[in-house]
């Protein structure tokens, strides 16, 4: 059974949860992420995903909000010596796609996705659009 730490990644995007939310969405779509992590002094203090984005758009609350405002706080963390199968399970019970990865001293070292959890799922070597 692979490891949380053999399919993270570790190309972290993080911002700042005083950051406007476009900026945040911004630095998403340049980067082709669908989660950042929000940190804190180094530290972990939320997730803010494209779901929580699409929900400020929906309300009309993006103009000069920030990124506390939409972000989850302390969300449920991972250690990259767990396995895949404890990450998924994780995912699907608590229903969302992106688990922010943490070391033994809670600091983020990566975070994993559903399609990361997918990849070693399906040994798919098709490739994309064919």
């Amino acid at each position: 059974m692979a490891q949380v730490g053999e399919v993270m990644s570790t190309m972290l995007l993080t911002v700042d949860p005083t950051m406007e939310l476009a900026e945040a969405a911004r630095q998403m779509h340049e980067r082709q992420v669908g989660a950042v992590l929000v940190l804190t002094n180094e530290h972990l203090a939320g997730i803010l995903t494209e779901r929580d984005v699409l929900r400020a758009v929906a309300t009309g609350e993006v103009t000069g909000t920030r990124v506390a405002a939409w972000m989850t706080h302390d969300p449920e963390t991972i250690g990259p010596d767990d396995s895949t199968r404890h990450a998924a399970s994780m995912m699907i019970h608590g229903g969302f796609r992106h688990l922010p990865v943490v070391d033994e001293a809670g600091r983020p070292v990566g975070i994993v996705s559903i399609r990361d959890l997918m990849r070693v799922t399906i040994d798919d070597e098709t490739p994309r659009g064919a």
